[in-house]
């Protein structure tokens, strides 16, 4: 199959997904091309072909060459895969002016629930409704935004696939790699509880409720402490929000040891407001770490009951939360044993290409 990926700017979930699966398919030996906005170019060209569409994440003048340049390419492809809403509709228009004996099968795949003023939100409605009904199918990262489709009409609809990344290499044993992070972080004892979060420092991921859980929980588990691995706009206001509350928290900034950092912790925790399929709570459970994340989007859909589930946005049951599994050996123990055999539920590189393969030959 001729198939293109399109997507627009991407701060990097959206676009690890696009890279994951168009890797499967070339190595299925389908024909894949990834259209994004050059500054994502090199993310994509050691996978497949790419051409720069520049998608950008507001309406701009320049859409109706997009949707020119999009139908264009879209004229060759037998499918049109598009994510996020803003590079659906713009494919959708590209693709509905296509002759209907040339027009490729348009999918679609989700991976946001609208937010934003209500301003926003009202463009927002129309362009669901107008990808709803165009698109030949709809996907969504949870099943809140499958449902919401389906209310919207959709032709075709179902859950998205978002596997993890497999399991990266843990370089040192544990108590060497506990020792060296106690290294950068002051005031902390290598025998002590550790704390891990791994998010984008954007407001998406509930970082202010998880500082003023982790300076509550701190009265409870006193010598804990919790590190949050990435990088992002909010930084300098997370560290002045640390610094006001006394917070036990370092901003170590982006990260390329996860996988270490994943095996020095005692807990990882997730405070996102809204998630699809958490890849970082997915590396979570395939290391066998104990879990506490909000109850946000597909989150639970993920975890099943491997993770202790907290209310969005509620810093008091989180701290609590973490307390109770830092200062209970057995109750850490049991929710490792529950990561290790959810880990195994997760959707693998062959069930993802075989629903891909399914979902475009419709």
């Amino acid at each position: 199959m001729r198939i293109i990926q399109v997507l627009g700017s991407s701060a990097g979930g959206v676009a690890q997904h696009v890279a994951q699966i168009s890797e499967l398919l070339v190595e299925d030996g389908q024909d894949v091309m990834i259209a994004s906005p050059s500054q994502l170019r090199d993310k994509f060209t050691p996978i497949a072909r790419h051409a720069a569409v520049e998608i950008l994440d507001r309406p701009r003048a320049s859409d109706a060459g997009v949707v020119g340049q999009l139908r264009e390419l879209a004229k060759n492809a037998d499918v049109v895969h598009a994510h996020g809403l803003r590079a659906a509709a713009l494919v959708g228009m590209a693709v509905k002016s296509i002759p209907g004996a040339k027009r490729p099968r348009f999918v679609v795949t989700l991976h946001n629930l609208p937010v934003g003023s209500w301003k926003v939100q009202s463009v927002t409605a129309i362009l669901e409704r107008v990808v709803a009904k165009s698109a030949d199918a709809v996907l969504g990262v949870s099943l809140d935004i499958v449902e919401r489709m389906d209310g919207l009409g959709a032709k075709t609809f179902g859950r998205a696939l978002v596997p993890a990344p497999p399991r990266g290499n843990v370089s040192a044993p544990r108590a060497q790699l506990r020792s060296h992070i106690c290294d950068d972080i002051s005031g902390w004892s290598a025998d002590s509880p550790l704390v891990l979060t791994v998010a984008r420092l954007a407001p998406q991921k509930g970082l202010d409720t998880l500082v003023r859980a982790a300076a509550l929980a701190s009265k409870q588990a006193p010598t804990m402490h919790w590190i949050v691995a990435g990088d992002g706009p909010l930084r300098e206001g997370l560290q002045k929000q640390i610094d006001t509350l006394g917070a036990p928290v370092t901003l170590l900034g982006r990260r390329s040891d996860v996988p270490d950092l994943l095996e020095a912790a005692d807990l990882v925790v997730n405070a996102a407001v809204w998630e699809g399929q958490p890849i970082a709570v997915q590396e979570a459970l395939r290391a066998g770490r104990a879990i506490v994340a909000t109850d946000a989007g597909g989150t639970s859909e993920v975890t099943g009951d491997a993770a202790v589930l907290v209310p969005v946005g509620d810093e008091s049951i989180m701290a609590d939360a973490v307390a109770a599994v830092l200062t209970n050996q057995e109750r850490k123990a049991m929710l490792e044993a529950k990561s290790r055999a959810q880990s195994e539920e997760l959707p693998g590189a062959a069930q993802v290409l075989a629903f891909l393969k399914d979902v475009y030959e419709g």
